[in-house]
């Protein structure tokens, strides 16, 4: 298995039959640092809910997070190691947006082939 630009390993699907379920993967980690999946095909269930309010405030922290780094890094007085907290607790927050955007972009739908050549291109264009 391959992992993504993120180093995580790609999102599974069970496959049944005809259909498929996908799974949602959630804004937490197991005890072990593992990323936990929950399956639901409705997402309006206890534990989505849940996992919806958790992404909206990982994402409200991200705000204030950014605001208050840019802030810092305009004193020219700012020491060390107010820069040094500020850059972990950037880099934490950023952690928790891209999960939140994996989890959001693996439950939209999947784009239609030609898109999908549109989009080849456009990463080949990037790399030359």
């Amino acid at each position: 298995m391959t992992s993504d630009m993120s180093g995580r390993a790609p999102r599974p699907r069970l496959e049944t039959d005809d259909s498929h379920l996908d799974l949602r993967l959630l804004p937490w980690v197991s005890p072990d640092d593992k990323p936990c999946f929950l399956s639901a095909s409705d997402g309006r269930g206890m534990v989505s809910r849940y996992a919806d309010a958790v992404e909206a405030a990982q994402m409200v922290i991200g705000a204030g997070v950014l605001a208050d780094a840019k802030k810092l890094l305009t004193n020219p007085e700012a020491c060390g190691q107010h820069l040094r907290i500020a850059l972990q607790q950037t880099a934490r927050s950023l952690g928790d947006v891209l999960r939140v955007a994996e989890s959001r972009g693996a439950r939209l739908p999947a784009p239609d082939p030609e898109e999908r050549l549109l989009e080849d291109a456009i990463d080949e264009t990037r790399q030359r």
